[in-house]
């Protein structure tokens, strides 16, 4: 069926050139293709049809009273053809139509956000729609178009762009810091209160580093949540010491109301990156939207 349409918009075109050049020579120089491809394409036309479009002599071709009628409409499907091809190539150069991202809830809303609105402002036409979610989202199976990952994806599908960095951070608030001893190593955090937030890491197990050497810490959490805000806000209050990444607490730390610990011993940054389906074929959204992404640089390995 599909051959078959091809076909058919291929024998549209050499029956309205052979019409306005009058003859299959010229029409078929006109489109690049021998006198006999020409006519073979109008011949499967009229089969097709079943109906004659060309009265053919040794020395004219003309259209009968079918063609004529057929000519006008032939133009029309062409033209809508090329308008549609105009339209799609459009749509690959200047952002348009519906664009989803999805990204991490506190990412998403510190960062994804205000670039979503930028991005926006930018391509009125346009209609933006962000998921904030801290599950990995199907991004075939739920409509996304980018996804923001934060971390290594192992061996994926998706084809990634690095658009920045976060380290890892443990954090408790200065007065609980002054109430009890600085762990200066990550075995001491079995001597204080600590906040577990699962969307970071699903086991009350933390992660260090102490030169080349992986420092794995089981911790008895006196507060466990799904909610980095939460965590975040217990630690605030003095509810002990919480791990987070960089880019959820930069605002604490600058303020004082929270600081940073056992810095010395935090394991490699993480990757912030767009990604999408490697079978896709980016959109002009998409393409603009990570390199304004990118030109952000959101790198979070300072809190200073």
């Amino acid at each position: 069926m599909c051959n078959g349409r091809m076909l058919r918009l291929d024998a549209l075109q050499a029956f309205v050139s052979v019409a306005d050049a009058r003859g299959f020579a010229l029409a078929a120089r006109r489109l690049g293709i021998s006198p006999s491809a020409a006519t073979r394409l109008v011949a499967s036309l009229e089969e097709q049809l079943g109906v004659r479009l060309l009265q053919r002599t040794t020395r004219a071709v003309s259209l009968t009273d079918a063609g004529r009628r057929y000519l006008e409409r032939a133009r029309r499907i062409l033209a809508d053809v090329a308008e549609a091809e105009q339209v799609a190539r459009a749509e690959q150069t200047e952002p348009t139509g519906r664009f989803v991202v999805a990204a991490p809830t506190v990412f998403g809303r510190r960062e994804v956000a205000p670039l979503m609105c930028e991005f926006l402002a930018r391509h009125p036409r346009v209609v933006g729609e962000l998921t904030l979610s801290d599950r990995l989202v199907n991004l075939v199976e739920e409509g996304v178009d980018l996804a923001v990952r934060i971390g290594h994806l192992g061996d994926s599908s998706l084809v990634a762009k690095r658009v920045g960095m976060t380290r890892r951070v443990a954090v408790a608030a200065p007065s609980y810091v002054a109430a009890r001893k600085r762990p200066r190593a990550p075995e001491e955090l079995s001597e204080h209160t600590t906040i577990h937030c699962t969307a970071l890491a699903s086991t009350p197990e933390w992660t260090f580093t102490r030169g080349e050497s992986v420092v794995q810490v089981a911790i008895q959490p006196s507060f466990i949540t799904n909610s980095v805000d939460a965590a975040i806000e217990h630690a605030e209050l003095g509810g002990g010491i919480t791990l987070v990444l960089a880019y959820q607490v930069i605002g604490s730390v600058q303020a004082g109301r929270l600081q940073v610990l056992l810095k010395s011993f935090e394991p490699p940054p993480l990757p912030i990156q767009l990604v999408y389906p490697s079978g896709r074929l980016l959109s002009a959204s998409a393409r603009v939207f990570s390199d304004m992404a990118a030109k952000r640089s959101w790198r979070f390995t300072s809190l200073e």
